[in-house]
């Protein structure tokens, strides 16, 4: 199944890492959005940002690579690798939630900013060698318009039942299918069957022939290709089958 020409990116710090920061505009005006609607857009890797009706703008895996062309009011982050966080965030951003351990403990965030919440859900990830790093990364689950955004983050393992009940029911996936730096491609997928989401956006594959390879596996979903980088979302748009929903952008 080809849907794009093949073009190899290296590893996960590779490509991205290559691009040169974008310069926020300072007075970029963003198209209203309709009520009980939610934009996506693609930036880039692992990288969404998500628009309220309200005009809050949030920031998936924020990171000093690639960033939306507006400032967010909330950023969220996991530090598998320097492409999931940034060193410096903008000291401006309202809200810098990471996805990580502080001073021993798991992160536990719930932000209310207008008519959006967001959350998260700890989970372990690969240390180095055979080690764990207990709690280093979070999904983080994105409540707004009537639906719940999730962000698998650099997700590690399959998910236990008490994530699963953390997460609640979720609208929106987003799933990194790179198989291998996060997980392989056969229990990524057990993975989108757990969480039973109607909606899946795939991300952080760093080839189409990686992201095909997912695909593929994706029987019983309808695969959808994106003419551009941005969609609305309602509750009333969600598939009635379980939809793959692929959006354009570097990866």
């Amino acid at each position: 199944m080809m849907l794009f020409p093949g073009r190899l990116m290296a590893a996960c710090l590779g490509a991205v890492a290559e691009l040169a920061p974008r310069v926020m505009p300072a007075a970029l005006r963003l198209a209203a959005i309709p009520e009980n609607s939610a934009r996506i857009t693609f930036i880039g890797h692992a990288t969404f940002m998500i628009e309220s009706p309200q005009g809050v703008i949030a920031a998936t895996d924020y990171n000093d690579y690639i960033q939306p062309p507006v400032r967010p009011d909330i950023v969220t982050m996991n530090h598998a690798h320097s492409t999931h966080f940034s060193y410096a965030p903008d000291p401006a951003i309202l809200h810098v939630l990471r996805g990580w351990p502080h001073d021993g403990k798991p992160a536990r965030h719930n932000v209310q900013l207008k008519d959006m919440r967001v959350r998260n859900v700890p989970t372990n990830i690969r240390g180095y060698g055979e080690t764990t790093e207990y709690d280093g990364n979070s999904i983080f689950i994105f409540d707004v318009a009537g639906l719940c955004i999730a962000h698998l983050g650099h997700l590690h393992h399959k998910l236990t039942p008490g994530h699963l009940a953390d997460l609640g029911k979720i609208d929106v996936l987003f799933v990194p299918v790179d198989g291998g730096f996060t997980l392989n491609i056969v229990e990524m997928r057990e993975v989108v069957d757990q969480v039973k989401a109607p909606l899946v956006i795939p991300m952080h594959y760093f080839s189409e022939a990686t992201l095909e390879r997912f695909l593929a596996r994706l029987d019983g979903h309808e695969i959808k290709l994106n003419d551009s980088a941005t969609t609305l979302v309602s509750r009333a748009s969600l598939p009635r089958k379980p939809t793959v929903l692929v959006l354009p952008g570097p990866h």
